[in-house]
């Protein structure tokens, strides 16, 4: 086969000659895969043909080895160790000649695929002389082939875990980065190849940064590279500043002065692109401080592991007017540009971060600057200002911000109505949201809302609706936070009076021919949904009339036909939305019997637009759709049945759908919420649905966090049928057992330990939900058998002491609900597990009072059956 020929062919205007290229390609590789790769790798290779194709070829190959999603990433990986050693030793030397090409295209593509082969193969001990094998090139080649080797360093450090590389390697290839850092490497390419390369290998010198000498010539290495005359490799330097700031907090003391000022100076006088980057550090050293300040609280006494430098709180006098200083390089446009990221933005991210660390001592420093500019003639001055003040309304305290709100409030409300620049309109909606969301709501003890200003508050917000789509979504946002915040204020809110008129705004906003611009129909609706949601049972009657509005409008969007993909993707959206809103309508409706039972007349209509939603079969909407269909299930309760002959199939395509596992998970927990309503009526289903639940959680193709979800569900199944429950009791309990295994002696870090707590609370309340289903029957013996593998499940996690609350409660639920169901079979059981009284003991003394009380209940059980 002319691989040249078929890869020109993949890249043809033609869509014809294209497709079929794209046809042959993988044909060869479903024949011939030793023989596809080595084509592939030896086009790379050769000088003589064209770019593109080696381009393509690089391209393929490196695709042919990794994916995103991770069964196919763990089947690839399988498929390269597996292949013939010969074919990919040529392989391998194929990508490491093309390091030395002249088409700089051919290099990186060859070090992105080097990289990769590495990561599959050094954790199996494989290859072990790659690492060597570049070391040596770096000190011999052209300056051409330096740049792609060191390049290949740094992927290769992106691709492979840390612990994989011996020390000594490690140094080496530190030293040989360092040195293609220094000022007397004269090829800029180098310098920046070796710049980006320290970027990747940062985590990789933990040893290094122990050690005083090598990490103080490290850190110089890197600060003079920030001065470098190329702003490429000065941007990539402030870079690796920012990794190390987060990844070595606590080895920054002894260089964090000279850092201030090359970073004030970046700021201030270098391009944006570095500019970025110097004020990006002081934002990571403020996510470390508010995070070892969050986690040792206020009582923060120098914890032995980690300290807390107070480096912000050192540095503010200096950090605060030169972030400020960054607000007044606003751009023209950026309110319009979704990704709009610049300088000032950066600088008020920041000065948020400093507030939420420092607290009230960022107040003085910044009132000033407020006061200064906020009456200024120049829109930026204005803007600056108002950009100031909402930024640091997260973290210093109500007594605090509450005094400069209630000065600043009638002069913002005016703003937002008669200022003549846009900009200024923006920011200050956007400001008033930040004063609405921190400092009103039954958690702040005064409030700067009161009787008198509410109604202008809503007229100006209203009033802004009509403005501008970014200044309407501000607005929309402000609502949502002034409405949230009276959540629980009883039987009358405030915004009674105002309920119609907020409903009927929000509406024609929907409406408006610009609402697809800023967000502003999402922002529309999301605040919709949040004035019902906080409404109280006065506007009840109101909130039954907006069934009927969003039910034709739902309506309407499933009459549209034949429309453009694009225009397919737009009604989908709209279904989306709305279907969330009567979602949040059923909930409120549902939540009270009276309006409930009004509700009512309404439901098989709803339930015959979801169903049309689903015909549509588009993912988004599906997952809304489901979403509501739960809602409604929980609020019909038993006469739900009627509608599952119609709905069971799309609920099994839910089940089935790996691909989007958000859908599935969705799906799953409406699987429950039906089990609820339904109760025994769910039994004609439960074949199906058990069988599709078992299927999910043996392939390797779903999504690890939909496994959670799954076994609680196998719990509320439980629950609603009881003992008819025993004909899945075997299979449901091995899975459950094969999954508690792999939930014990688990080490990783924090992601991994939250995985497994979930996993463990979903396993936990499907046992409960099993033992709570069979109480009472004549068929309880059957779970005898299991108990004493239960009983180890909970010894093994409370041996580990790294459970969440969260599992805390389930698992002694579950120590009560054994003893509850099988009464004597387990009180001598429980006597003698290993640590079931330890447990119970640190649960009826936790601080947490839903452990407490569920531990009270299972002490109650347990001497129960011990009694009997």
């Amino acid at each position: 086969m002319e691989v040249t020929q078929v890869l020109l062919n993949a890249q043809s205007i033609d869509g014809t000659v294209r497709k079929n290229a794209e046809e042959s390609l993988k044909q060869f590789q479903e024949q011939n895969l030793p023989g596809f790769l080595l084509s592939l790798s030896g086009e790379l290779a050769n000088e003589e043909k064209p770019v593109e194709t080696r381009k393509l070829a690089g391209l393929i190959l490196k695709n042919a080895l990794d994916a995103k999603e991770e069964h196919r990433k763990f089947e690839l990986v399988q498929r390269w160790l597996s292949l013939d050693g010969n074919a990919k030793s040529q392989i391998k030397a194929s990508l490491l000649t093309t390091l030395s090409s002249i088409v700089s295209d051919a290099r990186s593509t060859a070090s992105q695929a080097i990289a990769k082969v590495a990561g599959i193969e050094l954790p199996q001990k494989q290859w072990p002389e790659l690492i060597g094998s570049l070391l040596s090139n770096v000190n011999q080649q052209p300056a051409h082939a330096k740049q792609a080797t060191l390049g290949t360093l740094g992927y290769l450090c992106e691709e492979v875990p840390p612990n994989v590389i011996d020390q000594d390697q490690v140094n080496k290839i530190l030293t040989a980065v360092v040195q293609g850092m220094s000022a007397s490497e004269v090829n800029t390419d180098v310098r920046l190849a070796a710049t980006r390369a320290l970027y990747n290998a940062i985590g990789f010198a933990q040893a290094n940064f122990i050690n005083d000498m090598e990490r103080d010539y490290l850190m110089r290495v890197v600060c003079e590279a920030t001065l470098s005359p190329e702003s490429r490799i000065r941007q990539a330097a402030f870079e690796c500043l920012v990794s190390i700031s987060s990844t070595y907090y606590e080895k920054l003391a002894a260089y964090i002065q000279d850092i201030f000022n090359i970073t004030v100076k970046a700021v201030r006088e270098d391009e944006e692109p570095v500019a970025l980057q110097a004020i990006e550090f002081w934002s990571s050293i403020c996510d470390e401080e508010i995070d070892i300040l969050e986690e040792f609280g206020v009582d923060f006494t120098g914890d032995s592991d980690i300290t807390c430098f107070y480096f912000i709180k050192q540095a503010l006098p200096a950090l605060v007017p030169m972030l400020l200083e960054t607000l007044l390089k606003q751009e023209e446009d950026q309110d319009q540009d979704e990704g709009a990221w610049n300088i000032a933005m950066a600088g008020g991210t920041c000065l948020g971060l400093v507030a939420r660390t420092v607290g009230d001592d960022i107040v003085p420093f910044v009132v000033p600057f407020i006061e200064e500019n906020i009456q200024k003639s120049d829109w930026r001055q204005r803007e600056a200002a108002t950009y100031a003040f909402g930024s640091i309304l997260e973290g210093p305290s109500p007594e605090k911000l509450i005094p400069l709100v209630n000065v600043a409030l009638n002069f913002m409300l005016s703003a937002l109505t008669k200022d003549p620049s846009s900009h200024v309109k923006d920011t200050t909606a956007w400001a008033l949201g930040r004063i609405f969301e921190f400092l009103h709501g039954s958690a702040v003890g005064s409030t700067v809302i009161t009787q008198e200003n509410c109604q202008q508050l809503v007229t100006v917000l209203l009033q802004s609706m009509n403005d501008t789509p970014n200044v309407a979504e501000k607005a929309c946002g402000a609502l949502y936070f002034l409405a949230q915040g009276y959540e629980e204020v009883g039987p009358s809110s405030p915004l009674t009076p105002f309920f119609q008129e907020i409903v009927q705004s929000l509406l024609t906003v929907t409406h408006r021919e610009d609402a697809g611009e800023s967000r502003l129909r999402t922002a529309a609706y999301e605040t919709l949904n949040e004035v019902v949601r906080c409404s109280t049972d006065e506007t009840a009657p109101l909130v039954l009339q907006l069934v009927p509005v969003i039910m034709m409008e739902l309506h309407n969007t499933l009459e549209g036909q034949n429309l453009s993909s694009d225009g397919r993707e737009k009604q989908s959206e709209l279904q989306g939305l709305l279907c969330g809103c009567l979602q949040v309508i059923i909930q409120k409706l549902g939540s009270s019997e009276s309006t409930k039972y009004v509700f009512m007349q309404f439901a098989d209509q709803v339930m015959g637009l979801f169903l049309r939603v689903f015909a549509c079969r588009s993912a988004t909407v599906h997952e809304e759709a489901m979403l509501a269909i739960g809602a409604l299930a929980y609020a019909t309760g038993p006469d739900f049945a009627k509608y599952m002959p119609e709905f069971y199939r799309y609920l099994e395509m839910g089940l089935q759908n790996f691909e989007e596992y958000q859908v599935c998970a969705v799906t799953v927990g409406v699987v429950g919420d039906i089990c609820r309503a339904l109760e025994e009526k769910i039994v004609p289903y439960c074949d199906g649905i058990m069988t599709q639940l078992l299927k999910n959680l043996s392939s390797n193709q779903l999504n690890r966090s939909v496994k959670p979800p799954i076994f609680s569900c196998f719990g509320d199944i439980a629950l609603a049928v009881g003992e008819y429950f025993e004909k899945y009791l075997m299979w449901a309990m091995s899975a459950l057992q094969r999954a508690a295994e792999l939930s014990t002696h688990v080490a990783g870090d924090d992601e991994l330990i939250e995985y497994t707590n979930s996993l463990r609370n979903g396993i936990l309340e499907a046992y409960s939900g099993i033992f709570q289903g069979f109480k009472n029957s004549a068929k309880t013996q059957l779970l005898i058998p299991y108990a004493p593998h239960i009983l180890q499940f909970l010894d093994g996690i409370y041996m580990e002491k790294d459970m969440d609350d969260v599992v805390m409660k389930t698992a002694i639920g579950v120590l009560g609900d054994l003893a509850d169901t099988l009464g004597s079979h387990a009180g001598s059981l429980i006597q003698q597990s290993l640590s079931s009284k330890d447990f119970l003991n640190e649960c009826l003394s936790s601080e947490d009072l839903m452990i407490k009380e569920s531990a009270e209940w299972a002490k109650l059980a347990i001497s129960r059956a011990i009694s009997v």
